[in-house]
């Protein structure tokens, strides 16, 4: 028996004060059975931190060849390749190779910054690639938002980033690795 993709909704307000972006999105996230809230959550904040009308979720953890969002121009291609986690060199190269900007969100804490050493010094000559490392707890914080149904208050100014619901309100700040 297939496990199939459990469906959350969020309304996400974003005000971006870094990019004067502000805008209302109604999302539609599929969480992979392999999946958990925490995940799930950094790929909506790495959404609110690049938000954009193109900015789509992929099919990410079923699909090998995809990253976990993109935003492609008018004409096909990849602008913006967006992934989480630890990936490795080949894949981190492979991706800068199709897409003009490639972004990692790192959240596993010490797994993270064990990762981070080994990969950095193979990874420092992409000049497009940037690293950005999410800290467990805030991680953990956000994945306590996680709803099926959710409303949500995202502001960003100076590099931190406030996630809010009607009730709690999670600090994330971005340490931004390489680029």
């Amino acid at each position: 028996m297939v496990l199939k993709a459990t469906i959350f909704k969020a309304g996400l307000q974003i005000a971006d004060l870094d990019r004067h972006y502000y805008g209302d999105h109604a999302l539609t996230l599929a969480r992979h059975p392999s999946e958990n809230d925490e995940r799930m959550m950094v790929r909506l904040l790495a959404f609110a931190l690049h938000a954009d009308a193109a900015l789509a979720f992929t099919r990410g953890l079923s699909t090998a060849d995809e990253p976990d969002l993109w935003q492609k121009d008018l004409s096909g291609a990849i602008q913006t390749w967006i992934e989480l986690g630890q990936p490795d060199t080949r894949r981190m190269r492979s991706a800068a190779g199709r897409a003009a900007r490639v972004l990692v969100y790192s959240y596993s804490g010490r797994s993270a910054d064990i990762w981070w050493q080994q990969v950095r010094t193979a990874v420092a000559g992409i000049n497009h690639l940037s690293v950005r490392n999410l800290p467990v707890e805030a991680v953990r914080d956000l994945a306590g938002l996680a709803r099926r149904s959710m409303q949500l208050h995202c502001t960003i100014q100076d590099g931190q980033v406030w996630v809010a619901d009607d009730r709690h309100t999670v600090h994330v700040p971005v340490d931004n690795w390489q680029g």
